[in-house]
């Protein structure tokens, strides 16, 4: 007797978000309607055009973003990636779904190597099965700074560059970006080898002169970390770190918006100066992110948070409060740039230059990744993955 076998179809559902204002790279428009299926965009409809779906989404002509991609943030909610616990992540990752962010790189700081590789093996964990943002990678925000300019980072536990511990906390969980100081001894052979194996390096808490950041540039070093925070400074017989993020064409910047790190001044002249292409905005974003004024910790030493701003003992400051939307609003208003050029840095820039490819874009082929916000920056929806993750 013959058996006959019927193959099995699935066809994945399709969702279309109507009424909403949609804004990606290079697009403005109001009034316009994307259609998903499953986790992809396979259209952006002109106002007035119509698809079939099984799920409408009315985003009540508020505007539509590709999902914010948060490189640079230690916690939220409470919670330090540095907690080493899946506990920690899940709360982080369901307060950066809640700012927008969809994507996000748990950033670790200046810490022991067991204490590193937990962290990588909590994340590792949480991307099997997310609650809110996805953790594609870690960011490794030292160990290997300069020693003066620590900043918020714990002095104990500076060291020389060591790529072999990193290749090590690499095959736990990817390491896609990792914040060093090119200037200390064994830095530039680290970053030869980081950058063969696919690993961004950004130069931070680092003392480099003009001509240390060339040689490290040659060497593959792509980002500079939360810009002019914890860096050289430019002067005027010797550019710095900062001189050099506004000289070079190619470099790419993280900035943290909040108009406390850098003041409006700072900001406005960063956003005129510098090339959008190259920008990439950054929360910088601690466990007291989401939470009431008062004291805390950050990698073993005590903060105290004062009408939003939190600052070691020494007066440092000490990463950010700050909901990622926010920062886009603020830089809005200070530049009057549109936003269809201000998303490139909010996006579309972090995803280029960490071979996130399918991300920062919304158009067909890309991962249906948004966020809808009103026009005071509030996150009114959150998608990830064509998914309603959240609304408020």
């Amino acid at each position: 007797m013959r058996l006959l076998y019927t193959p099995l179809i699935f066809t994945l559902m399709k969702t279309l978000i109507t009424n909403a204002h949609i804004i990606s790279p290079g697009i403005d428009l109001p009034g316009g309607s994307v259609l998903v299926e499953g986790s992809k965009i396979i259209a952006v409809l002109q106002p007035g055009e119509t698809a079939e779906a099984d799920k409408t989404i009315d985003a009540g002509g508020n505007m539509l973003l590709p999902g914010f991609i948060d490189i640079h943030s230690h916690g939220a909610g409470g919670c330090d990636t540095c907690d080493c616990t899946v506990e920690s992540i899940r709360t982080i990752a369901d307060c950066k779904m809640k700012e927008g962010v969809t994507t996000w790189l748990p950033t670790t700081l200046t810490l022991g190597t067991k204490t590193l590789a937990d962290v990588c093996t909590v994340v590792k964990e949480y991307a099997a099965s997310p609650n809110g943002a996805k953790t594609p990678g870690v960011h490794l925000e030292g160990p290997y700074i300069n020693p003066k300019q620590c900043g918020a980072q714990n002095p104990a536990f500076v060291r020389p560059a060591d790529y072999e511990e990193v290749a090590m906390l690499n095959d736990i969980y990817p390491v896609l970006l990792i914040s060093m100081a090119p200037e200390m001894p064994g830095s530039i052979d680290f970053i030869n080898k980081a950058t063969a194996a696919g690993i961004t390096c950004s130069a931070g808490h680092s003392a480099a002169s003009y001509a240390d950041f060339k040689k490290a540039k040659a060497a593959g070093l792509k980002h500079l970390t939360h810009f002019c925070n914890q860096m050289s400074p430019q002067h005027h017989r010797e550019i710095g770190l900062v001189g050099s993020g506004m000289l070079d064409k190619d470099i790419k910047i993280e900035i943290i918006c909040d108009k406390i790190h850098l003041c409006e001044d700072m900001l406005k002249l960063t956003f005129t100066n510098k090339s959008i292409d190259q920008m990439i905005m950054i929360t910088d974003s601690l466990a007291c992110s989401w939470m009431p004024d008062g004291p805390g910790q950050l990698g073993g030493l005590p903060i105290i948070v004062k009408g939003g701003v939190a600052r070691l003992e020494s007066g440092n400051l000490a990463g950010s409060t700050l909901r990622y939307a926010k920062g886009l609003k603020n830089v809005q208003e200070l530049t009057g740039q549109p936003l269809s050029e201000l998303v490139k840095a909010t996006s579309w820039n972090q995803a280029q230059s960490l071979g996130l490819f399918d991300l920062g874009k919304i158009a067909p082929g890309y991962t249906a990744d948004m966020v809808v916000l009103n026009a005071g920056f509030d996150t009114v929806m959150t998608i990830i993955d064509g998914e309603l993750r959240y609304q408020a």
